[in-house]
């Protein structure tokens, strides 16, 4: 077993509690849904708004289409590498578990006891995330890369819905690049890193070949527009003050995650 993969397997096995598989049949979920009875932050029309003030996707056969192709198959050198296994965890957005994707800033563990305000505070983002997303890929259809090129490999298990669906705009990076600027109010101390590792999960989509960097822009500029407006509710701002008391406590009790040298050596994996 080489030094790679064993970081590798550190880093699965504590940042995702559940199965983690060196291979395609990696079992996490890929579709940004939120439990119904998580109630969004942001009333429908707000939600509505936004998303349909996200960009359209680009054009086929177009200019700027040919470069998004040219692009993501740069990822296809990040195969079976450590960034690509971080992408796999990154797939997993259910909250109770993905808390544990901004471990490493916060130096704990929070998956182990899953604080209830954060968890809250991420499933009620993340059904607006699921909302607006959703509703901005109706708006205009783009294949995703494991549907336009069915030889390329997809980082996840996916099936016939996942791959005909739409990748315009990146759920997962919108969701990412709200729940990174949430973090970041929840930890100010460790803002950047947390606001980076939100926009991690994003590039992740990218990695994975579910969808194409504009997607992954579009969903980022999505999400950055949702942290804008989700921060001013009255319910944000009650979560916020209960999930902050609840990750200062956590970050007292010396619990680490044995699996942040293995993040920060697939950060730093960039594709050729």
């Amino acid at each position: 077993m080489t030094r790679a993969v064993r970081l590798a397997g550190a880093a699965c096995a504590a940042l995702l509690a559940a199965g983690c598989a060196f291979n395609d049949s990696f079992p996490a979920p890929a579709r940004v849904e939120a439990p119904v009875q998580a109630a969004p932050y942001l009333a429908a029309d707000g939600l509505a708004s936004l998303a349909s003030a996200a960009p359209p996707p680009v054009t086929d056969g177009s200019t700027a289409a040919e470069a998004d192709q040219r692009a993501s198959l740069r990822f296809v050198a990040l195969e079976d590498s450590d960034r690509w296994r971080l992408a796999q965890t990154h797939a997993e957005v259910r909250p109770q578990l993905a808390v544990q994707h901004f471990d490493c800033p916060l130096n704990t563990r929070l998956a182990d006891d899953p604080p209830p305000a954060l968890v809250r505070l991420l499933g009620r983002s993340l059904r607006d995330a699921s909302i607006a997303s959703n509703a901005a890929k109706a708006t205009g259809f783009r294949a995703r890369p494991i549907a336009d090129d069915p030889e390329r490999r997809a980082c996840i298990r996916v099936d016939d819905d996942l791959r005909s669906s739409a990748s315009h705009p990146s759920g997962h990076a919108t969701v990412g690049a709200l729940w990174g600027r949430i973090m970041a109010e929840v930890a100010p101390d460790e803002a950047g890193a947390l606001i980076r590792i939100g926009d991690e999960i994003g590039v992740s989509r990218a990695v994975c070949a579910l969808h194409y960097p504009s997607d992954v822009a579009a969903g980022h500029a999505l999400g950055v527009a949702l942290f804008e407006a989700v921060r001013n509710t009255p319910d944000y701002q009650a979560d916020l003050a209960a999930a902050r008391v609840e990750v200062a406590q956590a970050r007292t009790l010396g619990r680490l995650n044995p699996g942040c040298a293995a993040e920060r050596a697939a950060l730093g994996q960039t594709p050729s």
